[in-house]
């Protein structure tokens, strides 16, 4: 993406209820369910996911066809409105909806009522999380190509099968430029938020090799002073790690907000689908463009 250009998803008109009709849905299906999610497990294998993980398909006949897969990073009520809005027949998300074990999935609960309403409506959700997290090409793959990292990428923390996969990536700039600077391309480069990007260390640092995680990547800040990196760019970010990391001679910190840093993913996903076999390439297919960050409102406060 180029440097100045601000990657806004534009906001998208969202009808609240149910689908657009069986006519029009029924003309558009003519691959099985079945066939996208074996497809989608090639791309990114449930067993590449964390053991804590809960990937794959959450909801769904199989053998039920489908015409058109909406990509999203949230499975929360508004996609699912976008869902309904277009004939959806799939959504699939990154995040996954019952990550922890759960005894009902009654319309009682706002999960349950978003598990109901897509059965109903006979919508699927898939999952790919932290298989897609450790894919090649996968969330931090998109992500760094987003903030401006050309050339070849490697792992942070590379599969103990595969060292071109794994959790992370670190690459380089086409030329270095200040830490000011990087975060500016940065923020033009992700979907912007309520909290924007922020810094940590010296503005006029001179920045060329950049570590970058997907999501939550504060686990990985050892790894990423290990490295050897002039920055590592990920979300989530707390205050005493963050502070603690900073009165080391170590890289300098870029924190995004969680969601727009795994957005960028959506649109590869959605490509590498339409490849990998003719069935997929049959699919309508869309990224959501609504902006599902938690936080809403950013004030700087009295200055």
């Amino acid at each position: 993406m180029a440097p100045g250009h601000r990657s806004r998803p534009p906001a998208v008109p969202v009808t609240h209820g149910g689908s657009l009709g069986a006519a029009r849905r029924g003309s558009l299906r003519d691959v099985r369910l079945s066939h996208v999610i074996a497809a989608l497990e090639e791309l990114y294998p449930p067993a590449w996911a964390e053991p804590w993980d809960a990937v794959g398909l959450v909801c769904g006949d199989p053998d039920r066809e489908v015409g058109r897969v909406l990509f999203a990073v949230d499975p929360v009520a508004a996609v699912v409105d976008e869902a309904l809005d277009w004939d959806a027949d799939l959504i699939v998300t990154h995040h996954p909806l019952l990550l922890r074990g759960v005894h009902s999935v009654a319309a009682t609960t706002p999960k349950g009522r978003l598990v109901h309403r897509m059965i109903t409506n006979g919508v699927a959700l898939h999952t790919a999380h932290t298989n897609a997290d450790r894919a090649a090409p996968g969330v931090s793959d998109a992500l760094a190509r987003a903030v401006g990292l050309t050339g070849d990428l490697r792992p942070m923390v590379p599969a103990d099968d595969d060292p071109r996969r794994g959790l992370g990536r670190i690459g380089e700039l086409a030329e270095p430029v200040p830490l000011r600077e990087f975060t500016r391309r940065a923020a033009a480069g992700l979907p912007a938020t309520a909290q924007g990007v922020r810094a940590a260390g010296d503005p006029d640092r001179e920045v060329r090799t950049v570590a970058v995680c997907g999501g939550a990547g504060d686990s990985l800040l050892d790894t990423a002073r290990a490295a050897g990196v002039d920055v590592y760019l990920t979300a989530d970010l707390r205050h005493h790690p963050a502070s603690e990391f900073a009165e080391h001679d170590g890289p300098a910190l870029v924190d995004a907000a969680h969601w727009a840093t795994e957005w960028p993913w959506l649109a590869d996903a959605e490509r590498r689908l339409a490849a990998v076999s003719p069935d997929t390439g049959k699919l309508e297919t869309r990224v959501s463009a609504l902006v599902t960050d938690a936080w809403r409102l950013h004030d700087e406060g009295a200055t």
